[in-house]
């Protein structure tokens, strides 16, 4: 397929590539060829998501089962990345995530620059082309994204060496929240060393960028495609550059505008309507139908809009035409385009209902305060404990670890260094030797003297009251130590119980006859979690997890899944109720944030914050339903 080959022009030539001109010429040849690009990319669609991506998903599900481990927090992704299975994982998946983007931009090159009576007729056609030079598309791919990947190897290389010098010796977790001066010296090396990269990738981008229409356009192969491309581009990819990078901000801020329209000009019409939802419902349907459509109708323009760039900046470049040729006069888009544009309408009516449908107007979850209510007193301490009862927390949560004695105590780091300035390790310290530490004062004058609690004490503090949700924090080799000293301290307090019924005369002081069915044990280790429902079946567990990495984990095998805020999506929430295990969401103290995990129907909030969600969830349930589904809107918009 080629396209209208004039005289091919030297690079010696001036061709001015200025950027109002190539604006004008893409929105002229994005209006003219609406219909055909619009079919291309229904067609497209349906293959990709009737085919292509699940094709590709259950190659890398079962490429990642082959590892025979799960992969839930960055340590375990990196290790799997870092072994010569996983590398080949990663490029597969890069490879083939790009694969569809090149097919995808490829098609609507074709499309671009070839006139056709019938616009549905030339997507098949482009559809079925793009798919016969699969081949070469390939190759491409493995030339232009491998090319990147070898060139960021000695730029990883480089940063994981100098972490290992700054940093390497250092608490991951006292880096983050502390930010010493050895972080810092850390980014200032490795700041010369990243811009250097970028520049030598921007370069090679910009010297290939016009080889997937080259491919297309004039069947060359892949390496030829490559070297045509960068003759093409000699002396005018700092005016490509700019071209492409105003594009790409223009479709980064269309659905950022377009939400905020929505949220801000929208949302407050419907709050103006009558409390009545035969007057409600109609109009969030319609409110929604409409933000669907121009969600659908932002993605396809973005997409299009960039193929359309490649097709102009090589018809202007290789063959001094300034933009696609128009479509034939006659051109029609047949009864099929018709259809399909009603199909488009009801797809977005549906979706709005079925997001409508999903909207639950009366809904609970749990609080838990993390580490108690930790922006309120010091971290893993008794009067955290105290301050979470205070407001409301259903659960306490608390990090636990192994002192030198085979004690349980109550705290998050490895080392004493955050909280006490001490650089040595609790596990190399008695608890004797652990009581004599202030870990109060760092946090206030109120709280000096605030020492480092057991698990004993914590459990007594919180009897009949705001279980706990202890989550394990093993050394290296103490794995079962520590979750068999817990669990000596879980039947500890259950002798403490019935001791106290037997001599009380308020026995409901006492707590309920069995902690083991209050507390909630969480770890990051599936592993731990098997150990623990092995001793102790009776407990309720929560596995910890900063993503899932799909087809790795067994989701029968725990009782909640506790997972990073941002990582929550509708697909895991699927996956909870299918397999019956709770979600709970980690670590959350924004208002607005809790509002969206909330209307997601997540079961339970991980919070530094437990009095702000108990507030928050008091005033939802002072809405009236009218209201609510408003709130609901808004924190869908947003999401």
């Amino acid at each position: 397929m080629r396209v209208y080959l004039h005289e091919d022009i030297s690079p010696l030539q001036p061709i001015m590539l200025h950027l109002s001109q190539l604006a004008s010429d893409l929105a002229r040849s994005l209006r003219e060829h609406v219909r055909p690009l619009l079919a291309y990319h229904l067609f497209f669609t349906v293959l990709a998501t009737a085919v292509l991506l699940p094709a590709v998903a259950w190659t890398l599900t079962r490429l990642l089962g082959q590892f025979g481990q799960p992969v839930i927090s960055n340590t375990e992704l990196f290790d799997i990345l870092l072994s010569p299975g996983g590398i080949l994982w990663l490029l597969a998946a890069i490879g083939l995530f790009f694969l569809i983007l090149y097919l995808q931009q490829a098609g609507m090159i074709l499309v671009a620059v070839r006139p056709r009576d019938n616009h549905y007729h030339l997507a098949g056609e482009a559809l079925w082309t793009t798919l016969r030079r699969l081949p070469g598309l390939v190759g491409l791919v493995i030339i232009q994204v491998g090319t990147h990947l070898l060139l960021a190897l000695p730029l990883a290389l480089t940063v994981g060496w100098l972490y290992s010098i700054f940093l390497g010796g250092l608490d991951p977790y006292y880096v983050q929240r502390v930010r010493p001066p050895a972080l810092w010296l850390f980014i200032a090396i490795s700041l010369p060393v990243i811009v250097i990269w970028v520049s030598f990738a921007v370069t090679l981008y910009f010297r290939w960028i016009l080889a997937l229409p080259v491919l297309m356009l004039e069947n060359l192969p892949p390496r030829a495609a490559l070297s045509r491309s960068h003759h093409l581009t000699r002396g005018r990819r700092r005016h490509i550059a700019i071209a492409v990078i105003a594009l790409l901000l223009v479709i980064i801020a269309l659905p950022i505008l377009a939400t905020w329209g929505f949220d801000r000009l929208g949302t407050p019409l419907l709050s103006l309507l009558p409390e009545r939802n035969a007057v409600l419902i109609p109009a969030t349907l319609a409110y929604l139908s409409g933000y669907v459509l121009l969600t659908l109708a932002i993605t396809f323009m973005g997409i299009a809009a960039n193929s359309l760039l490649s097709a102009c900046l090589y018809l202007r470049l290789a063959h001094r035409e300034p933009r696609p040729p128009r479509p034939p006069p006659h051109a029609h888009p047949a009864l099929l385009a018709w259809e399909v544009e009603i199909a488009v309408l009801v797809f977005a009516f549906s979706q709005a209902w079925l997001i409508v449908n999903s909207f639950e107007l009366r809904d609970e979850v749990q609080i838990t305060a993390h580490r108690g209510s930790s922006m309120d007193a010091p971290e893993n301490t008794l009067a955290a404990i105290d301050r979470a009862i205070l407001h409301g927390a259903d659960y306490v949560e608390v990090d636990v670890r192994l002192t030198a004695d085979e004690q349980v105590v109550l705290f998050h780091d490895r080392s004493l260094q955050r909280l006490t300035g001490d650089p040595r390790n609790l596990r190399d310290l008695t608890l004797e030797e652990l009581q004599a530490f202030d870990v109060g004062s760092w946090f206030g004058d109120a709280f000096v003297g605030e020492g480092i609690p057991t698990l004993n004490e914590a459990l007594q503090r919180t009897r009949n009251q705001s279980p706990l949700m202890i989550d394990l924090k093993p050394d290296p080799g103490r794995e079962l130590a520590l979750v068999d000293a817990v669990i000596d301290s879980l039947q500890r307090e259950n002798r403490e119980r019935d001791r106290c019924r037997e001599q009380s005369v308020t026995p409901e002081r006492c707590g309920g006859p069995d902690v083991r069915d209050e507390v909630l044990m969480a770890t990051m280790s599936p592993s731990l979690v098997r150990e623990i429902e092995a001793r102790e079946p009776r407990l309720h567990t929560t596995l910890l997890a900063q993503f899932v990495l799909p087809g790795t984990l067994d989701r029968s095998s725990f009782d909640a899944l506790g997972l990073r805020h941002n990582r929550i999506n509708d697909t895991e929430l699927e996956a909870a109720r299918r397999y019956g295990y709770e979600l709970h969401a980690w670590t959350i103290n924004d208002r607005s944030r809790m509002s969206q995990l909330i209307d997601l129907g997540i079961d339970n909030i991980i919070t530094d914050r437990p009095d702000l969600l108990a507030d928050l969830l008091a005033e939802r349930r002072e809405l009236s339903d009218g209201a609510l589904l408003l709130v609901k809107l808004r924190n869908w918009l947003r999401s």
